[in-house]
């Protein structure tokens, strides 16, 4: 970027904002009312946004009554076919997985997301008018309002009377850190379960989740009981504490990172990272690359790309490991025609490489927890080949049954989905294989 060019800083210079020492008072003043007005500004934005969110919520919940009330009065087909093993759906789960599948692909945001914003929505209109009414008017962020929601939404019926009342107060006047600590406390006084009953049922709910990052990072998530949560933190701040002050030069946030992985890979907390990690682990890794003619990274499953030194570790450390050219071996089988609905195993490889993910609009689930399916149903003549297999979740698996959504395969392993509403949205493999000639299988 050329160093004269408007808005760029010289190497030296003050900040944008800085005002010479020698500008006039009156100067100084006009400014600082320049900077009131823009402040003003920003809140009357920020006013309108919170607006908008009143009456996203409020159309959502009316997309939501239409959709139930069309279904329950049209109950049409349930689906061609045998499903997935599972109760059949209700008119009304129909109803809400087709608005929040329809909302996800539009909006192009998780389903898991789109769930909640309509169940919130729901909520908020139904039993939360006073926050409604301070989030139309611009009093209170989303972000308060989802607060009270999920407060108010976890105590029992007969125990939220004037709950609402008493929150949005303190919504309008303070920070969602500050709300959230109130509510959590009004919320111990009015509950009428113990906490010890109420923590034992939380706790059935406790869970690790790994999200990848950028630059080979990633960030592990748990939900834990609060004081087993705390216990861990506190032991790797303690072991940390104790490696700094015997010398060791990493920061205290690098040395509780390494601790946490270090305990819990290995049990101990020396350097080494990555040693006694016992996985299956797939590895897409191009030829050249294993030749040393090309620096392009490998793939590793659920991730993306790693640096080749990473993808070799993982293989002497794996006992199961499943490596994968860009030119794939041969011999995979590819197709047993109509003989058997069964997918063997060595063709489910071969798509789990393919996929990677669940194949519906949006989805995310890795392929090693979902079902394989024949896009073309078996009883209606579909083969058990890998260009009718596709690996779905299990959530839309049954949304592909029980409901309107349609899909079709096309060359290449793209899928076709058709909505609802007769949107129409793809999905690509995640790696492109070519298929094996049959002269060669």
């Amino acid at each position: 970027m050329d160093a004269s060019a408007p808005g760029t800083a010289q190497a030296g210079a003050p900040p944008p904002t800085a005002v010479p020492v020698d500008v006039p008072l009156e100067v100084r003043a006009k400014m600082a009312d320049t900077r009131g007005d823009i402040v003003d500004d920003i809140g009357s934005i920020t006013g309108l946004i919170a607006a908008a969110t009143a009456l996203r919520a409020e159309m959502i919940d009316q997309a939501r009554q239409w959709s139930e009330t069309t279904e329950l009065a049209s109950m049409p087909s349930q689906g061609s076919g045998s499903t997935p093993s599972g109760p059949i759906w209700s008119g009304v789960e129909i109803a809400r997985r087709e608005l929040v599948t329809e909302l996800a692909c539009t909006l192009r945001m998780p389903e898991s997301t789109v769930e909640k914003l309509v169940n919130e929505s729901q909520y908020l209109c139904e039993h939360l008018p006073a926050t409604l009414n301070s989030l139309r008017l611009g009093r209170i962020s989303y972000r308060h309002a989802q607060t009270v929601i999920d407060h108010a939404s976890s105590l029992p019926d007969d125990a939220g009377g004037g709950f609402e009342e008493q929150l949005v107060p303190v919504a309008e006047t303070s920070t969602v850190p500050r709300l959230e600590r109130v509510a959590r406390a009004l919320r111990e006084r009015r509950h009428p379960e113990s906490i010890e009953r109420r923590r034992m049922r939380a706790a059935e709910d406790r869970s690790v989740r790994v999200d990848p990052g950028r630059d080979g990072m990633a960030s592990i998530e748990a939900q834990l009981p609060a004081d087993t949560a705390f216990a861990i933190s506190d032991r790797i701040g303690r072991i940390a504490a104790g490696l700094k002050a015997a010398g060791d030069t990493r920061t205290l946030t690098q040395l509780r990172a390494d601790v946490f992985a270090g305990l819990l890979i290995d049990g101990d907390t020396c350097e080494g990272m990555g040693r006694g990690i016992q996985a299956t682990v797939i590895v897409t890794v191009p030829v050249l690359t294993l030749l040393g003619h090309s620096d392009e990274p490998a793939i590793l499953e659920g991730y993306g790309p790693i640096d080749i030194e990473t993808a070799k570790q993982l293989a002497s450390n794996a006992p199961s490991l499943i490596r994968v050219l860009t030119h794939p071996e041969t011999g995979a089988v590819l197709s047993v025609g109509r003989d058997r609905y069964t997918v063997p195993a060595d063709l489910r490889t071969w798509l789990r490489v393919r996929d990677e993910t669940c194949r519906f609009p949006g989805c995310g689930r890795m392929a090693t927890g979902c079902d394989i399916d024949h896009t073309i149903d078996w009883q209606h003549g579909g083969p058990t080949a890998h260009d009718n297999l596709a690996f779905l979740c299990r959530k839309h698996h049954l949304t592909k049954h029980h409901t309107r959504w349609t899909v079709k395969q096309k060359p290449g392993a793209t899928l076709e989905w058709t909505s609802p509403q007769n949107r129409t949205y793809t999905t690509d493999a995640a790696t492109r294989i070519e298929p094996v000639p049959p002269e060669r299988r």
